[in-house]
C-alpha cells in the first residue's frame, strides 16, 4: 500500500482526484482494443472528488483499473488497425491508451476479468440499453426481473495539475478573518495555524506544471 501511495504522491504531492465510469461504456461483443479505440477523443469517466474541474488533459501520475472486459484482442484478421490492436496483453493495451491520453504521465494499469457485481441490493438505475452484463446494445431490452447483474467499470486515481487551484483556494479561505477566529476558538495556537497555512500553500505549489515533467520526477525518486 505504501508503494502504491508513493507512486501517486511523489515530489511532495499528497492529494489525488478520483474518477470512475460506472458502467464503462462498451458495446456488447467488442474486443478490448476496439472499445478503447472508441474513446480516443475523451476518457468517459466522471469526477468523484469535490472539485469543479470536469476534464483533465494531463496529470503527473495515475493508477487506473479496468474491470469486466475479458476479450483481449480483436478477432478480425489482417494487419493491426492501431497501436492498441498490436498490444499483446490487456494491461499493455490500457497502458498504451493512457499514454495516448496523458503523454508523459507516470501510469500504472490493471485489467481484471471479474466485473462489478450489481445484483440486489445494488440500485438498478441503469439505462435500458444495457444488457444483463452491463454492455451497450442498439435497442432497449425488454424488462427483466433480474435487472443488470454486473457491469464493466473503469476507475482511476490521478494527481493532476488542476488540484493546485483547489488547494490554493482552500488556503485563501483559511486566511479569511472568520477562519482565523475559528482556529483560535478551537484552541489552535496562532503560530501553529500559520505553519499549517504555509504547508498548504507549499503543497498547492507542488501541482504547478512548472515543477517539471512527471516522467523525470518519477525517475529521480
Amino acid at each position: 500500500m505504501m508503494h502504491f501511495a508513493d507512486s501517486l504522491t511523489f515530489s511532495g504531492r499528497k492529494v489525488v482526484a478520483a474518477w470512475a465510469a460506472l458502467p464503462f461504456p462498451a458495446l456488447s461483443g467488442s474486443s478490448l482494443p476496439d472499445i478503447l479505440s472508441a474513446h480516443q477523443q475523451d476518457v468517459p469517466w466522471k469526477l468523484l472528488s469535490s472539485w469543479k474541474e470536469q476534464k483533465v488533459s494531463c496529470c503527473f501520475a495515475q493508477s487506473v483499473v479496468l474491470r469486466g472486459i475479458c476479450q483481449e484482442k480483436a478477432t478480425s484478421p489482417g494487419q493491426p488497425r492501431s497501436p492498441l490492436h498490436s498490444c499483446e496483453s490487456p494491461e499493455e493495451m490500457l497502458q498504451q491508451f493512457l499514454h495516448t491520453q496523458f503523454p508523459g504521465a507516470f501510469s500504472t494499469a490493471h485489467v481484471l476479468q471479474q466485473p462489478c457485481d450489481t445484483r440486489p441490493p445494488f440500485p438498478q438505475f441503469f439505462s435500458p440499453l444495457l444488457t444483463g452484463r452491463g454492455f451497450l446494445q442498439d435497442k432497449a431490452q425488454a424488462f427483466s426481473s433480474g435487472g443488470v447483474q454486473s457491469i464493466p467499470v473503469l476507475a482511476a486515481l490521478q494527481s493532476p495539475p488542476g488540484l493546485q487551484l483547489l488547494l490554493s483556494g482552500l488556503c485563501r479561505e483559511l486566511r479569511a478573518p472568520n477562519a482565523r477566529r475559528w482556529s483560535g476558538a478551537a484552541g489552535l495556537e496562532h503560530d501553529d495555524f500559520q505553519e499549517a497555512l504555509e504547508e498548504l500553500r507549499t503543497l498547492s505549489q507542488c501541482y504547478q506544471t512548472g515543477f517539471g515533467a512527471a516522467e523525470d520526477e518519477a525517475e529521480s525518486d
